[in-house]
């Protein structure tokens, strides 16, 4: 495979830059693509989102507070629910998918501390919090943040 021999993937580009009004032939002759008539088929047509002069949707509605865009969305976990697994076993974001206790771990997943673990458990997920430590380690199991 050479520089020269790169080429992009069958049907991932197409061009908008097609020539219009340039006759019957090229396809997209006579009205252009405008269809016939009407506000939109002249020159100046108006802007996206513009209503005619009413006042428009994106400034009729109220603008409250803002989004960090820096957020992350973690999915939070007690340790009771950990007694599901096998004695000794290693819990990972993986096996907790695959036991059906999560469904999309998202941007991380955090172990709190309500309620009994009962089992030895190797645990190692993205977050956890205090009092989940110390119960996971109260019992010789492991709290690995991974």
């Amino acid at each position: 495979m050479n520089l020269s021999e790169l080429k992009p993937a069958i049907g991932s580009k197409q061009s908008d830059n097609f020539r219009r009004g340039r006759g019957h032939g090229s396809g997209n002759g006579k009205t252009a693509g405008k269809g016939h008539k009407g506000q939109k088929a002249r020159s100046g047509a108006p802007r996206v989102g513009f209503e005619g002069g009413q006042m428009p949707l994106y400034r009729r509605i109220p603008k409250r507070g803002f989004t960090n865009r820096n957020t992350k969305e973690i999915v939070a976990i007690n340790v009771n629910v950990l007694n599901r697994f096998e004695d000794g076993s290693t819990v990972t974001v993986d096996s907790l998918l695959d036991a059906g206790i999560i469904k999309n771990p998202r941007d991380g997943v955090k172990i709190l501390g309500h309620g009994e673990l009962t089992k030895k458990l190797d645990v190692k997920v993205n977050a956890f919090s205090a009092g989940a430590t110390e119960k996971i380690q109260a019992l010789g199991g492991k709290a690995e943040v991974v």
